[in-house]
């Protein structure tokens, strides 16, 4: 199946409790062992990594806030399969939803670089090269459903936690 990226906004007030009982994070993310998804969640599929890459040229890293957009944040709880949870403030989420705000498709489109980003093992690895405009495709339209979950939850006023599943 492979890692997935998700993303579900949570209002203030269960990101506290989540920092106080850091157990039951799981059961919020992925209630009934994922049978269902919680409110406010999206996944971008496979296409996390990539689409960290367009946004900051770097696998792991990057500027803030661009940065905080998938792979930001604070660890949370325990391991879910690829490592804990990441959570954003509301402010951090401003942040994001702002800066994504700001980006156009023609500057992703500049960004895609899938040499490069087979050389710096963006995941899935395999298909930058093989795939190309297909691939950049599949990352452009994730973007976007990135950047609206961004907006929502800014707009809320919420939090966001994110884990790779």
């Amino acid at each position: 199946m492979g890692m997935v990226g998700t993303f579900t906004a949570i209002p203030a007030e269960m990101l506290e409790k989540f920092r106080s009982d850091q157990d039951s994070i799981g059961e919020a993310l992925f209630p009934d062992d994922g049978a269902h998804e919680p409110k406010h969640h999206v996944d971008v599929d496979k296409a996390w990594h990539g689409i960290h890459y367009l946004l900051t040229g770097a696998a792991w890293d990057g500027p803030e806030p661009l940065a905080w957009a998938v792979l930001g944040g604070e660890e949370l709880g325990p391991d879910l399969g690829y490592g804990p949870a990441r959570f954003l403030t509301p402010s951090q989420v401003q942040e994001v939803s702002t800066a994504l705000s700001g980006i156009s498709r023609e500057w992703l489109v500049s960004r895609f670089n899938p040499a490069d980003m087979e050389q710096q093992q963006i995941y899935p690895e395999i298909i930058w090269v093989r795939d190309g405009s297909e691939a950049l495709d599949y990352l452009l339209e994730y973007f976007q459903v990135l950047r609206d979950f961004y907006n929502g939850a800014s707009a809320r006023g919420d939090a966001v936690v994110q884990c790779l599943a």
